[in-house]
């Protein structure tokens, strides 16, 4: 497999989207939460996002709404805004035999522990990790559309995650971004392992550009 290192706007635009195709769960209760919790702490690895309610006013913001966590078969979407941050899903995330991979990880984990203290364990940030197979693009739009061909669509990413009833697009979105963490690392993972892979050749300089389009200067005469 050849691994490119960037994808331009133009050209992701162009490719089909991908969704999450397993099973979704919304978690909206502490009884709920520990049943979830107790499938995820059997995975030796899991995909997590988290999404916040947007604001729109200066100076107003909001704590994380959704904890979003995936294996290969389902994702389960936890409320925190219903549930809070309950002590199942501390354990989950200071638990070291369980992988977490996200992307912007710093980012998920400083507005979770505005909700409760914890201190994670054996995180991979996605970011950071792909930078050994020469990937140099840092969303994880990118980053998938690099290694699946495919897209992940952003439609729902300023929605109201703190909404009485998510829609089907909030869940496919919240659940899909979570999912593709996950895909990512397993993907990675198996060229690692096989070592099938090289990273894309870099494109010719400017100036090499121009002489193999303008060639060599005939001095011949007609």
């Amino acid at each position: 497999m050849i691994v490119r290192r960037t994808i331009d706007k133009d050209e992701l635009k162009e490719l089909p989207k991908t969704v999450f195709p397993g099973r979704i769960y919304v978690i909206q209760s502490e009884a709920e939460t520990e049943k979830a919790v107790a499938y995820l702490q059997s995975r030796s690895v899991i995909g997590i996002d988290s999404e916040t309610r947007p604001s729109f006013t200066k100076g107003q913001s909001h704590k994380v709404a959704l904890l979003q966590i995936s294996s290969e078969e389902c994702c389960f979407l936890f409320r925190l805004n219903m549930t809070g941050l309950t002590q199942p899903l501390v354990d989950l995330l200071e638990n070291p035999a369980v992988i977490k991979v996200g992307l912007s990880l710093k980012d998920d984990f400083m507005m979770l522990h505005k909700r409760a203290p914890f201190t994670q364990q054996s995180c991979i940030e996605l970011q950071d990790y792909v930078r050994q197979f020469g990937i140099q693009d840092k969303s994880l739009q990118k980053i998938y559309a690099i290694l699946f061909k495919e897209k992940i669509s952003k439609s729902q990413r300023l929605s109201n995650w703190e909404a009485d009833v998510l829609s089907d697009g909030q869940k496919q979105y919240a659940a899909t971004d979570a999912w593709a963490c996950l895909n990512i690392y397993n993907l990675l993972q198996e060229l690692k392992q096989t070592g099938d892979w090289e990273i894309a050749a870099l494109p010719p300089a400017p100036k090499e550009r121009e002489e193999v389009t303008t060639g060599p200067i005939s001095n011949q005469q007609s």
